[in-house]
C-alpha cells in the first residue's frame, strides 16, 4: 500500500538483478540523489513503461458510461433489503461514474436522497435533492422527490421553506394533472400530513452543542511560540549531534495540556482494499472502501461524497474540497489516478508535496536541491547548464545568486524560525545511505517512470521560481521526489480514525483504531521515538493534535512512540522492527527496565505456578518464582495449552456472532477455569476472556453481570497498555455503554 504493488517490485528486482556488475556498483556507490535519481532514469526502458501502464489499467478510476446503471442497480437492492447505509455507498459509487448533467447523475443523486433521508440524514438529503435538480432531474418524477424534501425541512423545523414547498407542490398538480387517481389521492394524504406537521413543529435553533464547541476551543495551544507556531510556548527547538532536532518542555507540563496542533502538508487517503480489476468477479467492485466514505481532500467523514468531473476515484464532502484539491494538486493528478494506485502512497504523496510547493516560495529549496545535482567532483556540461538555470534570476542581491545561507538549523528560516511548510520537509532526512540498493533502485525508478507521464501528458507546472521553458525542471522536481519518498520511510505518519465494529443490533459496540491516510506533519517528526512515550497523538481530520499524556518536568524532551510500544511487543520484536524502518537501536527507559524483567517476560503473557499461583520464571523449561515452591515445567507444552485454549475461546466467539451468547458463556466460563491453572490473572487472554463474557451477558441483557466482567477486563488492558491508552478509552466507553443501557432499563420498568 505505501510502495508499488508486488507485480512491479518484482520487476524491478529482476530488472535490478539483470544489471551489468558495474552499473549495480555505479548505483549503489552514488553519492547523492540527483546520482541515483539520473543513473535510473536512463535504465527506464519502453517496455518497462509499458508494463507498468498495463498493470495501472487494472484499476478502474476513469468513469465508465456503463457503471451508473449497475450501481443504481445494486444500490435499489440494498434499499429494498433496508440497508439504507449500503444503498447510499452504491449510489456514490454510480454518482461517480456519471458525467454531468446526465439522467445517469440525478437518478443516482435523487435515489441517494431517499437513501440519506430513512438514514436520519436530512440536511445531506436536501443536498442531494438540489444535485438531482441540477442536472436534469425528469419532471415526471418530481413528485415524490418534493415531498421528501418537504418532509425533511419540516424535521428541521424550517418551517417557512416547508410551507412554501408544499405550496409549489400543489400549484404544480392543479397546472399539470399528470398523476392518475390512486397517485393523486396518496399525494393529498402526504400533503395534508405534511401540513399538520408543519403547524405543529416549533422553530428549531440550530445550535452547535455548547460542550463540543468548548473543547474545540480547547484543542487551541495556549500560549504563542515564535520559534515553532504549530507547536504551544511550553516547548522548544532544540539540535543535538546525537539526537538531531527535538523539542523539550520549557516547563513543568500536567497531563493532557496541547503541545503540538499542526495540519498535515499533505496526506494522501489510504484507498483500502482495491484489488485490480483482473481478482474481482464483477468488473465493478461494490464493496465499501475508505474511499467511498471519507473527504479526499480533508478526510472529514461524509455519506454524500461530491465527485471529481474527471475521475471516478477522487470523492469529496463538499464541492468547496473538490475546487481546492483542483487547484492545488488534482488537476495534475486526475490523470493518473490508476498509476498512482500502483506506485503506492509514499509516491503519490511525493508527487503532491511538490505540487504544493509550487505555491510556496521555494527559491531558497531550489538553490539547496540544485546544488545537490550538482557532483563535487565531475559536472556535465548539462548540469552545470541545469544548475545555472534554476540559481539565476531567484531574487536577491546579485553577488549572493545561487548561493545559499544556510539556517542555525536544518528546516529553519534565517530567523531561526521552523514552520510547517515545503522547507521544513525538505529538510526531513532521507537516510539514503541506509536504504538498500534494490530499495533505492525501486523509488528512483518508480519516480522516474511517473516523471515520464507527467512529461508525456504534459500537466506538471514548475514552481514559480523555475523559469518556465528550461527543459529540464522536472528532473530537478524528480530527484525532490526522489527524496521525499525514502524521507516517508522514516517520517510519514499514519493518519487513523476510530471505527465502531459489530452489528448495529447490538447495545454495546466495540472500537477499534485504524489507518486511514498518509500525511508529512514536519514539527511532529522533530519527536524522537520512546517505546514509553510521554505524549499522545490524536487526529480530526488531517489536523494532528500532540497532547502529554503523563506529567513532564521542565527539561524534559518530548517523546512519541513510532508504532512499536511496549504494551504492544517485546522489547526483541521493538528493536527489530525500529532498526528495519528506522535505522536505530531503542535505548528508552522501557527498553532498559524490560532487559532486568525478560526472566518473566510482560505480564500479559506470562504464566503461572499450577500449585502456587506465583509467576513462571525461564527459558525452554520454566520454574516457579516463588523460592518456597520446586514447581517446574516446559514452555512448549505451556504454549500448546495456551493454543488450546485460544481455540476454545474462538469457538465461543463464533458462537456469540451467531446470536447463542448462552452457549458462548457456558463454554467462555470452562475456558476461565482451565485458565486459572497456569495463566496469570493479567494475561491478556483472560482480559479478552472477560471482555467476551460481558457482551455475551450485554446480548442478554443481563447489565450488571456484562458490567462486572468488562471491568475486570479493563484491569487487564489497564496493565498492558496503560491508563491513558487508546485500548483503556476503548473499554471505558463500553463500560459507559453498559450502564446507561442499564439505566434506561431501570428507568423503563
Amino acid at each position: 500500500m505505501d510502495l508499488p504493488v508486488d507485480e512491479w517490485k518484482s520487476y524491478v528486482f529482476q530488472k535490478w538483478s539483470l544489471l551489468p556488475k558495474s552499473t549495480q556498483v555505479t548505483i549503489s556507490t552514488a553519492e547523492t540523489l540527483s546520482d541515483i535519481f539520473l543513473h535510473s532514469s536512463l535504465l527506464l526502458q519502453p517496455e518497462d513503461e509499458m508494463f507498468l501502464q498495463n498493470l495501472s489499467r487494472g484499476y478502474l478510476v476513469e468513469k465508465d458510461p456503463n457503471a451508473p446503471l449497475f450501481y443504481r442497480e445494486e444500490g435499489n437492492k440494498k434499499f429494498q433489503q433496508k440497508d439504507y447505509m449500503g444503498a447510499t455507498v452504491l449510489y456514490s459509487k454510480g454518482i461517480s461514474h456519471s458525467r454531468p448533467h446526465t439522467a445517469d447523475i440525478s437518478l443516482c443523486y435523487a435515489n441517494r436522497s431517499a437513501a440519506l433521508f430513512h438514514l436520519g440524514q436530512h440536511e445531506m438529503c436536501l443536498k442531494d435533492i438540489m444535485s438531482a435538480q441540477m442536472h436534469g432531474y425528469p419532471e415526471r418524477l418530481q413528485p415524490k422527490m418534493m415531498l421528501r424534501k418537504a418532509e425533511c425541512l419540516v424535521t428541521l423545523g424550517r418551517r417557512q421553506e416547508a410551507s412554501q414547498t408544499i405550496s409549489d407542490l400543489e400549484s404544480s398538480f392543479a397546472a399539470k394533472p399528470t398523476l392518475t387517481a390512486a397517485q393523486f389521492q396518496i399525494l393529498q394524504t402526504n400533503l395534508c400530513r405534511l401540513k399538520m406537521k408543519a403547524q405543529e413543529k416549533e422553530s428549531l435553533t440550530e445550535t452547535f452543542p455548547a460542550a463540543l464547541t468548548k473543547a474545540l476551543e480547547d484543542m487551541d495551544l495556549k500560549g504563542e511560540n515564535g520559534q515553532v507556531p504549530s507547536a504551544s510556548s511550553s516547548v522548544s527547538l532544540r539540535t543535538d549531534p546525537l539526537r538531531g532536532r527535538y523539542l523539550v518542555a520549557t516547563k513543568d507540563i500536567l497531563p493532557g495540556e496541547l503541545l503540538v496542533k499542526e495540519d498535515a502538508f499533505v496526506s494522501v487517503l489510504h484507498p483500502g482494499e482495491m484489488p485490480p480489476l483482473c481478482h474481482l468477479e464483477s468488473k465493478w467492485d461494490t464493496r465499501v472502501t475508505n474511499g467511498d466514505l471519507y473527504c479526499h481532500r480533508c478526510l472529514d467523514h461524509t455519506l454524500a461524497t461530491v465527485p471529481c468531473d474527471g475521475c471516478s476515484y477522487a470523492k469529496y464532502c463538499s464541492h468547496d474540497c473538490m475546487q481546492q484539491a483542483w487547484d492545488l494538486y488534482h488537476s495534475v493528478e486526475c490523470s493518473l489516478g490508476g498509476l498512482l494506485l500502483t506506485l503506492g502512497v509514499f509516491c503519490h504523496i511525493a508527487l503532491r508535496s511538490t505540487l504544493v510547493a509550487r505555491f510556496e516560495d521555494a527559491s531558497k529549496v531550489i538553490r539547496k536541491l540544485c546544488g545537490e545535482i550538482r557532483n563535487r567532483d565531475t559536472c556535465s556540461p548539462e548540469r552545470e547548464t541545469l544548475v545555472q538555470t534554476l540559481t539565476c534570476d531567484l531574487g536577491g542581491e546579485s553577488e549572493n545568486k545561487g548561493k545559499m545561507l544556510e539556517p542555525p538549523v536544518p528546516g529553519c528560516d534565517l530567523n531561526g524560525k521552523y514552520e510547517s511548510n515545503y522547507n521544513a520537509v525538505f529538510h526531513l532526512l532521507p537516510h539514503t545511505g541506509n536504504h538498500s540498493p534494490e530499495h533505492r533502485f525501486l523509488c528512483a525508478l518508480s519516480v522516474s517512470a511517473l516523471c515520464r507521464r507527467l512529461e508525456a501528458a504534459g500537466c506538471y507546472k514548475p514552481a514559480a521560481a523555475v523559469p518556465p521553458g528550461s527543459g529540464s525542471e522536472l528532473d530537478v522536481w524528480g530527484v525532490a521526489m526522489l527524496k521525499h519518498v525514502l524521507q516517508l520511510h522514516c517520517n510519514a505518519q499514519a493518519i487513523t480514525t476510530i471505527q465502531h465494529t459489530g452489528s448495529k443490533e447490538n447495545s454495546v459496540t466495540n472500537s477499534r483504531q485504524v489507518r486511514l491516510a498518509t500525511g508529512i506533519f514536519p514539527v511532529i517528526s522533530l519527536l524522537n521515538h520512546s517505546c514509553s512515550p510521554n505524549t499522545s497523538v490524536s487526529f480530526i481530520s488531517t489536523v494532528a493534535t500532540v497532547r502529554a499524556s503523563q506529567q513532564i518536568g521542565k527539561g524534559q524532551e518530548i517523546l512519541h512512540c513510532y508504532g512499536p510500544h511496549q504494551s504492544r511487543m517485546r522489547a526483541a520484536e521493538r528493536q527489530q522492527k525500529l532498526r528495519s524502518q528506522y535505522f536505530f537501536d531503542c535505548s528508552c527507559a522501557a527498553c532498559q527496565n524490560e532487559k532486568h524483567s525478560a526472566a518473566t517476560g510482560p505480564r500479559w503473557e506470562a504464566f503461572c505456578c499450577r500449585s502456587c499461583g506465583a509467576l513462571m520464571q525461564g527459558d525452554d523449561v520454566l520454574i516457579c518464582g516463588s523460592t518456597s515452591c520446586t514447581e517446574s515445567v516446559s514452555r512448549d507444552h505451556l504454549i500448546s495449552r495456551l493454543q488450546d485454549l485460544q481455540q476454545q475461546v474462538g469457538m465461543a466467539r463464533k458462537l456469540l456472532r451467531n446470536d447463542k451468547p448462552e452457549g458462548a458463556i457456558q463454554l467462555l466460563l470452562g475456558c476461565q477455569r482451565d485458565a486459572q491453572s497456569f495463566l496469570s490473572g493479567e494475561h491478556s487472554l483472560v482480559g479478552e476472556m472477560e471482555d467476551d463474557l460481558a457482551q455475551a451477558y450485554a446480548a442478554l441483557g443481563d447489565w450488571q453481570k456484562s458490567a462486572t466482567h468488562l471491568q475486570k477486563s479493563l484491569q487487564v488492558v489497564e496493565v498492558r497498555h496503560g491508563p491513558s491508552s487508546v485500548e483503556m478509552g476503548h473499554e471505558l466507553f463500553k463500560l459507559a455503554q453498559l450502564f446507561f443501557n442499564g439505566l434506561c432499563l431501570a428507568v423503563c420498568s
